[in-house]
């Protein structure tokens, strides 16, 4: 049973303490409805700071697993030092909730089940706050602006929008950082880390890339395709996508970045079961 006891060294900061809060919406007591409502609160604060998190690019020479690691340790401990001062959505649940009604409400709050991912109306607050009040990071805009020219006319040829080739250009590229080098350690002109299959006949370069084989990484040596420009680099993914019979569904079902990524992905494009997940991630709350 919550009481009034003093519990912010255990506050709910993932879908673990959903169980504390059914609990303590059965209660009648006002210190029950109260101990609860902190816990809402806590639980809140953390999936924001996720939401908002995955919204900014992570790309780059720090990100991995021991820095998001540390960054997930960092964001619930913030989240404990402020939902132990307190930021007010606690007090308004508890004004608003106070009755029977409002517990029941509470209480079915509670039992949803919560991703990892914010709700919708926070993810949508998040993905607001990041594009209408923060600036596109500046490797993130120099990437759009350098290709968005080369995405259109991909896109008039697929009918895929431009955003969406855009978005996995930057997935398969970390936004150009690592961009597949030619033989001389010139740019390659790959974004899409399309592979030199047996029928190509343009030139080649051999490097190391991660395949998964049933979900494990592996590192292998594969060819690439080698173009003169980005222009050429997005015209044969324009063309691989609209003459190769695997990606149809793709395009027919091309209207929003889930069903783009998710079609992609189940067309066999990448062995990443992660894929499509990040994909829709990056289009949807990196690019403009």
């Amino acid at each position: 049973m919550i009481t009034s006891t003093d519990n912010t060294g255990s506050l709910a900061v993932d879908a673990n303490g959903l169980n504390g809060l059914r609990v303590a919406a059965k209660q009648n007591s006002p210190d029950a409805l109260k101990a609860a409502a902190k816990q809402f609160e806590a639980l809140f604060l953390n999936m924001m700071l996720k939401s908002m998190r995955d919204a900014t690019p992570q790309e780059g020479p720090m990100d991995n697993d021991q820095s998001r690691m540390f960054t997930s340790m960092l964001d619930q401990q913030l989240t404990q030092n402020m939902a132990t001062r307190g930021v007010g959505l606690a007090d308004a649940l508890v004004r608003q909730l106070s009755g029977t009604a409002g517990r029941h409400d509470l209480q079915k709050a509670s039992e949803k089940e919560l991703s990892p991912v914010a709700p919708e109306g926070a993810d949508h607050a998040a993905t607001r706050v990041n594009k209408s009040t923060q600036p596109q990071p500046a490797n993130v805009k120099a990437f759009q602006d350098r290709l968005a020219v080369h995405a259109e006319q991909a896109s008039q040829a697929t009918g895929i929008p431009a955003k969406f080739m855009l978005g996995q250009a930057a997935l398969e590229s970390g936004w150009g950082k690592r961009e597949i080098k030619a033989a001389d350690g010139s740019a390659s002109h790959n974004l899409f880390g399309i592979k030199a299959t047996a029928g190509w006949t343009g030139k080649v370069v051999q490097t190391a890339t991660t395949e998964y084989v049933n979900g494990v990484p592996q590192t292998k040596l594969e060819k690439f395709r080698v173009y003169d420009s980005y222009a050429d680099g997005f015209h044969d993914y324009a063309r691989l996508l609209s003459k190769n019979p695997r990606y149809g569904t793709v395009l027919a079902n091309s209207h929003d970045a889930t069903s783009f990524a998710q079609g992609l992905q189940r067309a066999g494009y990448a062995t990443d079961p992660h894929y499509a997940a990040k994909l829709a991630n990056i289009i949807n709350k990196s690019l403009v």
